[in-house]
């Protein structure tokens, strides 16, 4: 419950809604009747307007978007109109969040005093909009231009340490901020005159145009295709205008995008999030406790997530073959922290506070020591279940036992112990400690707990987890294999590598496939290809230009040519006539006479590909909720953020198009090609 109460002359205004402070209608007409009893109460010279430990205030109650209270009066215009209206000082005392509209609000009042710690910020690109309560009038108008338009365009949220000199806040404390903001507002009270406010200032109209122009120039071609930044830009341009026609030029702008597709998409996809890292009601369990965690293979993947659980202030067991592996290993750890530490990123105590808690080792005894266990080993099914077989023989009981594998059979893998209840898949995604994203892997006989843990882990670590069935290439590996079969065949249809991978990165995509698998390694893909080949169904259609190029020593980026050749690491823009002529032999053996494809066409099938293999896998019940998928494709497979992921992509589009399209597609694609029930994936 929020609250107000008297300090010494000072109407000291606490705003307590339960977790974040979101400004919700209920929070909203507090802070106006709370105005009004402050300046109708004779013996209140000031107002300081505070939050809680946690937040001064997060922004907008999510969950009143699209609800009849969202733009029930008091809407937060009219909060801050009346706040800056007030016949007495109004100082905001921050000592959490304050974020989006609680940003605002602070900015709104006549002075502002912040916790060192507290972080603020303007987070509304990363739903695909501008601030849309003055935001974009009232930051320019304290800090200026460039300095206002870095906060709003990354939507990070910084420290109130860092922003304490550019004229955001009045005053940085390090402790106490609601007496420091009393004793402001005294002061401001004091002095006889009210503060002009933030409103009141104007900026030079030559220079506003010269900055925002500037700054427009530094987009990257994926913010170009998303409709927010540009128009915050404009939005931004206005504040050389008086404040009433800047905040008025504002809140148009905003309107404009809430309905946008990208927006909706962005808001899609947070939604999604939240809700994949809940377990379905029939595994919902209690974790098992983890403090101590064991890394089993301690290369470049192993090292990421070793890095990961220290960086979670968890203990960690290095185990390795021998002392020279288990020396590299060590190596990579220490590097990343040494870089952290170089690049001011991590203070060197935190460094060394995180590889004091790592423990190497060769002895596999040592095991006993984890509650849980991740084997990070050469991925190859024997060699896992070797490794399955020493861990059960020296984990203790009830420890958590999890792979890290893309593809492989984790029921195999847990059948290879004693106790399959305590296995389960983790895959995380290279470089593990950047990758926020892990599949989550249910084994036939995963037990719930294990599953709990499992997620409970991913949280620890920063990371969005998503539980997967277990199937072959889990949700993201399968849906990509899928996708990257569909874009092969285009290059025997009539594309080029250069077209596939511009289409997909001109619709925001990071990278296109033919880009991926040169810098992933194509041996990789040819190694799995080869590994198959003795099952494969001679009628299924099978592209061999990967084959063809690793046969001829084009592996990739590593040896300087792939499906493209690299000079200085740079790659030339389009194929050489050596990749050329091993695509029109293709085309020519299966009998095709090439047609360019437009990038539209690409786009479709590519999209289609994805949307078809998601809603087998969905019916198979390896994704336990639709949305699950455009979490995963989004998260580790570079599907642009603002399209939402090819479940909200496919939702958007005309179901009976699509599936005329898919019936070509299949036909196309000839034997094996099987079609999705589109019906239950987008219900």
């Amino acid at each position: 419950m929020s609250f107000y109460a008297l300090r010494d002359g000072i109407a000291v205004v606490t705003l307590n809604h339960p977790p974040v402070n979101s400004l919700s209608h209920v929070l909203r007409n507090f802070i106006v009747q709370a105005l009004d009893a402050a300046e109708a109460d004779p013996d209140v010279r000031g107002i300081v307007l505070t939050g809680n430990d946690k937040a001064f205030s997060a922004g907008a109650d999510v969950a009143e978007l699209g609800a009849p209270t969202q733009f029930a009066e008091p809407i937060l215009l009219t909060v801050l109109a009346r706040l800056a209206a007030c016949r007495i000082p109004v100082v905001a005392a921050m000592g959490g969040v304050a974020l989006g509209g609680g940003l605002e609000l602070a900015m709104t009042c006549h002075g502002r005093v912040a916790l060192a710690s507290a972080k603020v910020g303007l987070p509304e690109i990363n739903l695909g909009l501008i601030p849309g309560s003055t935001g974009t009038q009232l930051l320019p108008r304290l800090v200026g231009v460039p300095k206002a338009l870095g906060m709003m365009l990354t939507g990070q949220p910084q420290t109130a340490q860092v922003w304490a000199d550019s004229g955001l806040f009045d005053r940085v404390v390090t402790e106490d901020v609601v007496s420091a903001a009393c004793a402001l507002a005294r002061q401001l009270a004091e002095s006889g005159a009210m503060p002009i406010g933030t409103r009141g200032r104007t900026l030079d109209t030559a220079a506003v145009a010269e900055q925002v122009a500037a700054e427009r120039d530094k987009l990257n071609a994926r913010q170009r295709l998303q409709p927010a930044y540009g128009t915050l830009m404009d939005a931004v341009a206005g504040c050389a205008l008086p404040f009433a026609e800047g905040a008025k030029r504002e809140r148009e702008l905003f309107l404009q995008l809430v309905p946008s597709h990208a927006a909706q998409a962005l808001r899609h996809q947070l939604k999604a999030e939240r809700e994949a890292s809940r377990l379905p009601p029939d595994v919902q369990a209690e974790p098992r406790p983890v403090q101590t965690v064991a890394v089993i293979g301690v290369g470049t993947m192993g090292a990421g997530i070793a890095i990961c659980a220290l960086d979670a202030g968890l203990n960690v067991l290095l185990l390795e073959q021998n002392d020279a592996a288990l020396t590299r290993g060590e190596q990579r750890v220490a590097e990343h922290y040494g870089g952290r530490v170089a690049a001011g990123k991590m203070k060197p105590a935190a460094a060394e506070a995180a590889q004091a808690r790592l423990a190497p080792t060769t002895d596999w005894t040592q095991l006993a020591r984890a509650d849980l266990v991740i084997e990070a080993v050469f991925e190859d099914l024997a060699v896992k279940q070797d490794v399955f077989r020493q861990i059960d023989a020296h984990a203790r009981p009830g420890a958590v036992l999890a792979t890290n594998t893309s593809y492989l059979d984790v029921d195999q893998i847990a059948n290879a112990t004693q106790r399959p209840q305590d296995v389960l898949g983790l895959h995380f995604f290279s470089p593990a400690n950047v990758m926020k994203l892990i599949e989550v892997v249910r084994g036939a006989r995963t037990a719930p707990d294990v599953l709990a843990t499992g997620m409970a882990l991913g949280k620890a670590l920063k990371k969005l987890p998503v539980l997967s069935g277990n199937a072959f290439g889990f949700i993201g590996n399968r849906i990509y294999n899928a996708y990257r079969n569909q874009c092969e065949c285009m290059l025997e249809d009539g594309a080029w590598p250069e077209d596939v991978d511009n289409a997909l990165t001109g619709m925001g995509f990071a990278m296109g496939p033919f880009a991926v698998a040169d810098l992933s390694g194509l041996d990789i893909a040819w190694r799995m290809r080869k590994a198959q080949a003795a099952t494969r169904d001679p009628r299924v259609r099978y592209v061999n230009v990967l084959d063809q190029l690793c046969e001829q020593g084009r592996l990739g980026r590593k040896t300087g040519a792939g499906y493209y050749r690299y000079t200085e690491g740079k790659a030339a823009k389009t194929t050489d006539t050596s990749v050329r002529g091993i695509i029109e032999q293709a085309s020519a053996a299966r009998g095709i006479t090439r047609q360019p494809l437009s990038a539209e066409q690409i786009r479709r099938r590519a999209l289609l590909a994805m949307v078809n293999e998601a809603a087998l896998l969905f019916a198979e019940g390896v994704a336990a909720r639709a949305t699950d998928i455009d979490v995963v494709l989004v998260q580790g497979y570079g599907f642009p953020r603002w399209e939402g992921g090819p479940v909200f992509w496919a939702r958007q589009q005309d179901r009976a198009a699509m599936a005329r399209d898919l019936q070509t597609m299949a036909s196309e694609s000839g034997f094996g090609f099987r079609l999705g029930n589109l019906g239950k994936l987008l219900a």
